[in-house]
């Protein structure tokens, strides 16, 4: 710090000396010339706006003082005397100092505002290098996180195919093993069988078709969706669950409106969807002991131009934890369970342009309810939606 001061004081001691004599030089030349003091005094201010470039005020009000001197000293009569007896060459020095006093006080600060200038950009620059440095590693953490992501989602398509795959196998082996049974009598019955093995290969193709969809998925081609009436899907999917249906001891009771108007959706998609609440509500029942067991699927135009679909079962119901977290992935109430049913079939009904939800039952159990736009609707929504990517 001693030495920042010694080269401080010396070069504001060589920039006067250097100002003094640029002052001795001009005052030579306008005594020569025989110059005014009114031209004296301008070239004097263009030196002492020169030194205040600079930012030192000490040396610049020196020189100021020592041209104010000059001025009364050899331009304002008496010559050689520093006494000024015109009151008009008096007005001009006390003006030139002030004037002098006033620019050496701006410039002063115009160049201590550029150093803090020069300073923030500086500490910009730094701030800007860490920022590229903190782009950099976030960068590097995306590029990890996407890695990560990659990985769980293979996790949860391979439970998604698991998932859906199950449950038509199922309805395979239990219908086969009905259709042994009827075969296994001393008299078989051979209607019984034939339908059983109906069955299996209309669950067979309907495997066959959930796989095919998941290719869609995974090659990212729109599902087929066509013109399709609720009613009929729901009793097709009774078909499909009869023989679980019986096994368990439920009872399904059908309330389908007479007028419900045709949806727009993908079969399988919304069979699965019906398929795994008319399946979690049988498995809901399966621990009430003596009571009644009874599945009511009940079918309405809902006012929203949709059509609402509902399963309500005569479970023990769910508490207020799992009716908030039984959509989520993974989360399950049953034992063994994979807690991706519930999920996919959200999925599969937003993209249906619906929604579903939970509620309680008033007197026992669950109201699975989920909603599909109706046809007209998304037809005319699709229209639209291909006019404006067209255009």
């Amino acid at each position: 710090m001693e030495r920042n001061r010694t080269n401080r004081f010396g070069s504001t001691a060589a920039e006067c000396l250097l100002a003094s004599i640029a002052i001795a030089l001009v005052t030579f030349f306008c005594l020569q010339l025989q110059l005014n003091l009114a031209t004296a005094a301008f070239l004097y201010q263009i030196i002492i706006i020169v030194l205040s470039l600079r930012g030192r005020i000490v040396s610049s009000t020196g020189v100021t003082l020592i041209a104010s001197g000059c001025l009364a000293y050899y331009f304002a009569p008496p010559i050689f005397s520093f006494r000024v007896d015109d009151p008009f060459n008096l007005f001009a020095i006390i003006t030139f100092v002030l004037t002098s006093i006033v620019i050496t006080t701006l410039a002063s600060r115009a160049h201590s505002r550029t150093e803090q200038l020069l300073l923030t950009a500086a500490n910009l620059e730094t701030q800007i290098a860490e920022r590229e440095q903190a782009e950099g590693a976030l960068q590097q953490a995306q590029s990890e996180l996407a890695r990560v992501t990659r990985i769980m989602t293979m996790g949860e398509l391979v439970a998604s195919i698991a998932h859906e795959v199950n449950q038509p196998l199922s309805c395979v082996v239990a219908n086969g093993t009905a259709c042994l049974n009827w075969l296994a009598g001393d008299s078989p019955n051979l209607d019984e069988a034939r339908e059983s093995a109906r069955r299996i290969v209309s669950d067979g193709k309907r495997a066959g078709d959930v796989i095919v969809r998941i290719r869609t998925m995974a090659t990212k081609t729109a599902t087929a969706k066509e013109r399709l009436d609720m009613n009929e899907i729901v009793q097709e999917v009774i078909a499909l669950a009869r023989d679980v249906l019986r096994r368990s001891s439920v009872t399904v009771r059908t309330e389908l409106a007479a007028d419900l108007a045709p949806v727009l959706g993908d079969r399988v998609e919304l069979q699965q969807v019906v398929l795994n609440l008319v399946m979690n509500g049988t498995e809901a029942m399966s621990s009430v002991g003596e009571g009644p067991r009874e599945l009511v699927i009940r079918t309405q135009n809902d006012e929203a131009e949709q059509v609402r679909i509902a399963v309500q079962d005569s479970g023990i119901g769910l508490d207020s934890l799992s009716m908030e977290r039984i959509f989520d992935p993974f989360y399950t109430t049953k034992r063994g369970g994979m807690g991706m049913g519930l999920s996919i079939c959200r999925s599969i009904v937003q993209n249906h342009s619906g929604r579903l939800w939970a509620v309680a039952n008033n007197d026992s159990g669950t109201i699975f309810q989920f909603t599909v736009q109706k046809y007209h609707i998304a037809a005319r929504n699709s229209d639209a939606g291909n006019l404006t990517q067209s255009s």
